[in-house]
């Protein structure tokens, strides 16, 4: 990876209150895809930096880096200069968005099974 940086990859917290929902702890499907994949792949995850980060919007930590209109999770933001054809580039850096998307990444960029 360029300047030996991870590919950071943003999850929802659990447990995270919905107000048109109603009360209870929520937690994210797409996210959790995520974590089930990383699950059986342990090494790809320590390659990984997972952060978690609060459900409601702006999530600045996302919007620092893929701004405003990407912020949605999971997204996979890669090191600077880490530009893969066909990812796509905000702010500079090249992100993958959604669980499929970031399941066929890791199985491209480490070997992953991919969803059947």
């Amino acid at each position: 990876m360029p300047g030996g940086e991870r590919p950071i990859l943003f999850l929802l917290r659990a447990g995270f209150p919905d107000p048109k929902l109603g009360p209870g702890g929520f937690f994210c499907p797409e996210c959790t895809a995520v974590t089930g994949l990383l699950w059986y792949y342990p090494e790809v995850a320590a390659a990984l930096d997972i952060r978690q980060v609060d459900a409601p919007r702006p999530r600045p930590d996302v919007v620092a880096l893929v701004g405003e209109e990407h912020q949605s999770c999971p997204v996979l933001v890669l090191p600077e200069g880490d530009r893969p054809e066909g990812v796509p580039v905000a702010k500079g850096r090249a992100f993958v968005s959604g669980p499929a998307a970031i399941n066929a990444f890791l199985a491209d960029r480490y070997g992953t099974a991919r969803s059947h």
